[in-house]
């Protein structure tokens, strides 16, 4: 089965820049980052296919626009998520998701079969 192995997050600092890295261990289709805080629903945050023709940002986090980029290493099946002036709203467990089909809802926990088991970030201020 395939798995999902992410990297990165940790401590950070307010104003500073995130970069995660999630990596596929097998042929997926598309490739997604979602994150989750304390008592609320996971929300997606971008996605993007495995040829990196095709990226899609969240529509519902206003906070996240302009600020966010999703890539992939289509080589390696490596995606990467860069977050830039961070704060402390940005504090969250953020999770790879992946699917084996094409064609998906991208913000639907529901459209993903894979998920990494998370990686925490803090920002701090």
């Amino acid at each position: 089965q395939v798995q999902l192995v992410e990297s990165g997050g940790g401590l950070l600092q307010e104003d500073g820049s995130l970069r995660l890295s999630c990596e596929a261990s097998g042929p997926v289709e598309v490739m997604a980052w979602f994150r989750q805080t304390p008592g609320k629903e996971r929300d997606f945050v971008a996605g993007i296919r495995k040829t990196g023709i095709g990226r899609y940002y969240s529509d519902s986090l206003e906070s996240l626009k302009g600020r966010t980029t999703i890539s992939i290493d289509t080589d390696r099946t490596i995606v990467y998520l860069q977050i830039l002036w961070l704060k402390p709203g940005d504090t969250a467990v953020y999770y790879c998701a992946a699917s084996s089909h094409y064609a998906v809802s991208w913000s639907s926990r529901g459209a993903y079969d894979l998920w990494g088991h998370g990686t925490q970030v803090y920002v701090s201020s």
